[in-house]
């Protein structure tokens, strides 16, 4: 498998000079200010889904995976999915069947064959050492970052950014890990206090946190800002985790197939039968990899993307229109991992809704990163958009609020401010016909203002992780600038 940049001089299939997994592992951003793709989707048949349906989580994940990933030897790639994905590392206090699923199925109401009514359930994803769904592709990325170093004596420094959660998953997931240094922007007292703590509480030497006067999308325009300055990212050895890193989403990808497999009944399930997912999405890599199962052949009947109050995706779909909004219009919700207003991941999707073609992509992003938009609609690409089973909708604080209330009250199960986006908005949007699958996104514990003002009470929160807030934490402030954060990278490495 080879892998080909959304901005290349071509979209050529086959093409011996492109690079390998292994190499765009380490590369994050292409050299050429595009994103990383694989020249063709790997595609699945009936007879696969039936044949992965019984898997484990780590050897589904070596299914899928392995169709992706080719210039590492299998037995290796196994031991490494076999080695991240444990019951010990997802357990979070669940009984041992739970925390063996990896990521179970919760239904808060069943389909009914009666009435053909298909059902609505939630994903749980957020049972990782940080609670939040980013532990699912990011504990694979440590792992397959140092496997990858070790085998070419390289180190890498990462620089990232995040809007709450990639960032403390991030940081769990490399802390220790030999050759690896993390630089984590975020933007500065815009998180949840929790979310902060998780991050700045950690002391390790190979962990870096820098709060950015900002928003999320000053500090994600920093960290292409550095990595297309080439020279400096060749010699202090940048590298990416953001869901810029094509790994990312790839690994994202397994939870739908095993979602799937979930909703349409275990190993006795049909394996043609439509299933619906709700995406909680801000920075359009959880639902790109859904849009990347459906491209493989996974029946997803529709992808229902959910914004809150931040909406330029939800405006896209409904509209055409892609306007991302200045620091200024970035509203800060309490849904603060979705307060992102450029999509970074977006412009994957729109690579294959224009046909793959490098040179319509160059010309529409010239637009955005200039501060500009694009309009398709009155273009032949948003006729198209059907066809790849994308609906969206949005939600407020009011409505999350609501949701939270509603799902507590009728079903017993307290949930975080994001899901309760992907709640409200996949429940709007549901079709009789097909199970309705609600990613969740993080534990309530991670939001716990909010979740005091929905219900009057506390979300429980594990054991290790009771009073995060008191410890000792560390951070530098900046402003808004590159230059600060090359100079903090130089102060560190130099």
């Amino acid at each position: 498998m080879r892998y080909l940049s959304t901005r290349g001089p071509t979209a050529a299939v086959h093409d011996p000079a492109a690079p390998g997994f292994t190499e765009i592992l380490l590369a994050g951003l292409a050299a050429d200010g595009g994103l990383y793709l694989p020249e063709t989707y790997p595609r699945v048949s009936s007879s696969d889904l039936a044949q992965w349906r019984a898997l484990s989580y780590a050897d589904l994940a070596f299914a899928v995976l392995s169709r992706f990933i080719d210039d590492i030897p299998p037995a290796d790639l196994k031991a490494l999915l076999a080695r991240t994905y444990t019951a010990q590392a997802y357990g979070n206090g669940r009984s041992r069947e739970q925390a063996a699923e990896i990521t179970p199925l919760r239904w808060l109401e069943r389909p009914d064959a009666a009435s053909g009514e298909g059902g609505l359930a939630i994903l749980e994803l957020s049972n990782g050492p940080t609670l939040a769904f980013k532990d699912m592709a990011m504990q694979l990325l440590g792992n397959l970052f140092e496997y990858v170093l070790a085998k070419r004596g390289e180190e890498i420094n990462i620089l990232g950014a995040t809007s709450g959660d990639t960032g403390s998953s991030a940081e769990y997931a490399m802390r220790g890990k030999r050759g690896v240094r993390v630089f984590m922007l975020s933007p500065h007292q815009r998180m949840s206090a929790f979310q902060r703590a998780q991050m700045y509480s950690l002391h390790d030497a190979n962990i870096h946190n820098i709060a950015v006067r900002g928003m999320f999308d000053d500090a994600q325009d920093i960290v292409k800002a550095v990595s297309n300055d080439h020279a400096f990212k060749a010699r202090y050895r940048i590298g990416a985790v953001n869901s810029i890193n094509w790994a990312r989403v790839a690994a994202q990808v397994v939870y739908y197939f095993k979602g799937y497999f979930a909703a349409t009944g275990g190993i006795g399930g049909s394996n043609d039968r439509q299933v619906a997912f709700a995406v909680p999405s801000g920075n359009f890599g959880n639902i790109c990899a859904g849009h990347i199962a459906r491209m493989m052949g996974l029946p997803i009947g529709r992808l229902v993307l959910a914004t809150n109050e931040n909406d330029v995706l939800d405006e896209f779909f409904r509209s055409g229109v892609y306007r991302p909004r200045a620091t200024g219009e970035t509203h800060a919700t309490s849904s603060p991992s979705m307060d992102i207003s450029k999509a970074s991941n977006f412009e994957r999707f729109v690579f294959d809704l224009v046909g793959r073609d490098p040179a319509v992509i160059r010309g529409l992003w010239a637009k955005v990163d200039k501060g500009g938009s694009f309009d398709l609609s009155d273009t032949p690409f948003f006729a198209r958009l059907p066809a790849y089973g994308f609906v969206s909708g949005r939600s407020t604080h009011a409505d999350r609020l609501a949701t939270i209330r509603h799902t507590f009250e009728k079903y017993g199960l307290m949930i975080d401010t994001h899901t309760a986006d992907g709640l409200k908005v996949g429940s709007e949007l549901r079709s009789p016909e097909m199970p309705m699958v609600v990613l969740e996104t993080a534990l309530p514990a991670k939001f716990e203002e909010t979740i005091v003002e929905a219900l009057g009470r506390r979300p429980e929160r594990p054991a290790g992780l009771q009073g995060i807030e008191d410890l000792p934490q560390r951070v530098e402030v900046i402003d808004v600038s590159v230059d600060a954060v090359k100079e903090i990278i130089r102060r560190h490495l130099d």
